[in-house]
């Protein structure tokens, strides 16, 4: 009889600790798919991510190889480039009307500010965003529909140890890499009201392309300087070419 007992018990912890497992992959996939999903709706661009690890029990974890994408017309591979990211959220929310994420860090993101001297990647996809969260947006029954404006609640988003690397069609691609200024929110979403997805990335968008052009300013003279060489001796109407160039770069690095 004991014995049938301990083979009942320890059979009911192991579909408990299976239950626990399965949830825990259908929670990481979940997140995963999220991410996927309303990422390209919101942006209008290609959201990739490699992996997704999240505890069940704690509601920490990691996402690896985040990648977004750029807008049509851009050269570059990628806008935003996130190899390691850690989250924390309160599981018992996952559930609720609000998911309440405790803490988010995007570790040394590569970010890249690609510009034709008349816009810029990032105020393309930040316009995608502001078009999406927008009263007037088209889309928000179908986005309603699917889950992408369900509330959320973020205490604390950090964004450290970031690099941009400008890129300036004009120059032939030549570019410069600058350090991305720790970008930091607190208490987003905060009562009972909450704030979306896209409203989310919105806020962090907007303050990524702010940083990226202040930051950006910086490598001016040298991208000039390489203006100006590409063609020194090339003759009158190339000199005029490299001046059209270096004047639209620092028209460009004006903007408040």
């Amino acid at each position: 009889m004991k014995k049938l007992i301990v083979r009942i018990l320890l059979g009911l912890v192991l579909l408990v600790g299976l239950a626990l497992v399965a949830v825990s992959l259908f929670l990481d996939g979940a997140v995963r798919r999220g991410i996927e999903t309303f990422g390209p709706m919101l942006t209008k661009v290609d959201v990739k991510l490699q992996s997704v690890s999240l505890s069940l029990f704690s509601g920490s974890g990691q996402l690896k190889g985040l990648v977004v994408g750029n807008p049509a017309g851009f050269k570059t591979p990628s806008a935003i480039q996130v190899n390691l990211a850690s989250m924390a959220l309160q599981p018992s929310s996952v559930l609720s009307d609000k998911i309440i994420i405790r803490s988010i860090e995007l570790r040394a993101p590569e970010i890249t500010y690609e510009t034709d001297l008349k816009g810029n990647n990032l105020s393309k996809i930040l316009a995608n965003l502001q078009a999406a969260s927008g009263p007037s947006n088209n889309n928000s029954t179908a986005t309603k529909s699917t889950g992408a404006s369900r509330k959320l609640e973020v205490d604390d988003f950090l964004i450290s140890g970031g690099k941009i690397h400008v890129s300036v069609t004009a120059l032939g691609g030549r570019s410069a890499t600058v350090p991305l200024p720790d970008i930091h929110f607190t208490d987003l979403g905060k009562g009972p009201d909450g704030i979306t997805a896209a409203e989310l990335a919105q806020k962090v968008f907007a303050a990524i392309e702010h940083e990226s052009v202040q930051a950006a300013s910086s490598s001016v003279a040298d991208l000039t300087k390489d203006a100006a060489g590409l063609t020194k001796g090339l003759g009158k109407d190339a000199g005029s070419a490299a001046d059209k160039v270096t004047k639209g770069l620092g028209n460009l690095f004006k903007k408040p």
